[in-house]
């Protein structure tokens, strides 16, 4: 079959076009674009105008140009977006944040009524209240096991109802329940179903994450890591100061039920041995004169709540002083 001379240059041309794209942008969204109208397209590009660049055509020529300019310069990392052209899909490329990037195309998301035969992308559920429809109109109802009753003259839905599915088509009676009740239950745009940086492929999900959302399961992460060591004893940089606490505990006990002793034990077991060492420690000058029980217990009062405050760790941190 021989090609017409203007298809064969317009291919020509998108063939030139999508591998400088390639080239230029290091950041690619792969978007869906079914029941995207084209005065809405139009809106989008508008709107992206300035760092990005909306791109769409067949899925066989998009994958034989980028196999092409893949073999051509190389670069196998262009490969990775061959299995992603499935369906009505387009390329957005960009220099600007991704995340940002998506917010903008979700802004010119439009309704749509529920045509018949069109597959639900949501569930839609009709909610309970007053439908503003005469008695007459409840056969819509009945046909859709839909619970009324007749309030004021009007037709009253007593429960909210799941009427169709996610995945479900829509069928001749519920488009026209819908239609009826002014319901405009779908949404329409450019979604995004993958995301290319740089030769990585990853789900639009990651683009949500923040910085709490990644230290968060860093800290998790660390904790597994950590609990794995110490449980098999194997040293990590992450158990390493737990594993040196635990040890100086053994050898503490094992120094305060010995003979066996070194500098940090020695203190522990003058405490131990006479515990009066320890009060005048914590409470305060060991040289002060003595007084009467009454003047010593209002001097001490404010010292001993601020004894009671100061925890076990802060005490033992105090031996390495």
């Amino acid at each position: 079959m021989v090609l017409n001379p203007a298809k064969r240059e317009k291919k020509s041309q998108y063939d030139q076009k999508l591998c400088r794209l390639l080239d230029e942008y290091t950041q690619v969204l792969v978007v869906a674009a079914d029941n995207v109208g084209s005065t809405q397209m139009q809106n989008i590009r508008k709107g992206l105008r300035g760092d990005s660049i909306i791109l769409m055509g067949k899925n066989t020529m998009m994958k034989r140009s980028i196999r092409l300019h893949a073999e051509r310069t190389g670069n196998d990392a262009f490969k990775s977006l061959l299995p992603l052209l499935v369906g009505n899909v387009g390329f957005i490329f960009t220099k600007g944040d991704l995340k940002e990037v998506r917010e903008e195309i979700a802004k010119y998301k439009v309704g749509a009524p529920a045509r018949v035969g069109l597959v639900a992308p949501i569930d839609v559920i009709v909610p309970p209240g007053n439908t503003g429809l005469d008695p007459s109109q409840t056969s819509f109802f009945q046909v859709l096991n839909i619970p009324t009753k007749i309030n004021k003259g009007t037709v009253e839905i007593v429960t909210a109802v799941e009427l169709i599915r996610k995945g479900e088509k829509v069928g001749s009676s519920e488009a026209a329940l819908l239609s009826k009740l002014g319901i405009r239950p779908f949404s329409y745009g450019l979604v995004v179903v993958s995301v290319y940086d740089n030769g990585a492929v990853f789900s639009p999900e990651v683009l949500d994450l923040t910085e709490d959302d990644l230290m968060e399961k860093f800290r998790s992460w660390l904790s597994n890591v950590t609990s794995l060591s110490l449980a098999v004893s194997f040293p990590t940089l992450a158990a390493a100061p737990h594993m040196f606490i635990n040890a100086y505990k053994t050898a503490l006990s094992l120094a305060v039920a010995t003979e066996y002793t070194f500098p940090q034990a020695e203190k522990i077991k003058e405490y131990l041995k006479d515990p009066t060492k320890f009060a005048v420690a914590v409470g305060g000058d060991a040289g002060a004169p003595a007084t009467s029980a009454k003047e010593e217990k209002a001097e001490q009062s404010e010292p001993a709540k601020e004894e009671e405050e100061e925890s076990d760790e802060d005490l033992v941190a105090g031996l390495f002083d």
